[in-house]
């Protein structure tokens, strides 16, 4: 007979070697600026390439989302005149063995009738490797209140109209 608190101690894994877990962590933060980067400019082949196919979202109002169906709707959800100002900031990524957990918030300004409203989405992307490559199988998004909204000081890139801002 086993014994019940073994069998209850959370297995853990073995820690990534500093050399390759700084390799990791350069190749999460530049998927998600890509990431990013594509759902800005509409680019779905390049993002087709880097979603896993059994890839699942989560809306922001809890619904799930099939990967063909998310590729539709992201052909066409950024819109520089309605989203006038876009950024991603406060990125966390945190690495267990072949799972990664990318989260960061986005903050948006959206334009309708010549009024501005802005809000903060935090997002949390699941990423597995497989065959020594990182793909996104699940993407959750979580509305913000403005309590939590987190600071400019912790932007990573920034959109006015579309156009990435540079220096």
């Amino acid at each position: 007979m086993s014994n019940p608190a073994k069998s209850s101690e959370p297995k853990m894994s073995k820690p990534i070697n500093p050399p390759a877990q700084e390799d990791a962590m350069r190749q999460l933060r530049a998927l998600n600026a890509r990431f990013i980067h594509n759902f800005v400019t509409k680019d779905v082949p390049s993002h087709d390439a880097l979603i896993h196919e059994r890839f699942l979202s989560m809306t922001s109002m809890g619904a799930r989302q099939s990967r063909p169906d998310y590729l539709v709707r992201w052909a066409t959800a950024f819109d520089p005149a309605v989203i006038v100002y876009w950024d991603y900031r406060d990125e966390q990524i945190t690495i267990f063995d072949n799972v990664a957990l990318v989260r960061a918030t986005n903050k948006h300004t959206v334009r309708k009738n010549g009024t501005d409203t802005t809000g903060m989405t935090t997002y949390t992307d699941t990423y597995i490797r497989e065959n020594g490559e990182w793909k996104c199988i699940q993407a959750q998004l979580t509305p913000l209140a403005p309590d939590h909204f987190p600071g400019d000081e912790t932007i990573v890139a920034k959109y006015i109209n579309g156009e990435l801002q540079t220096g």
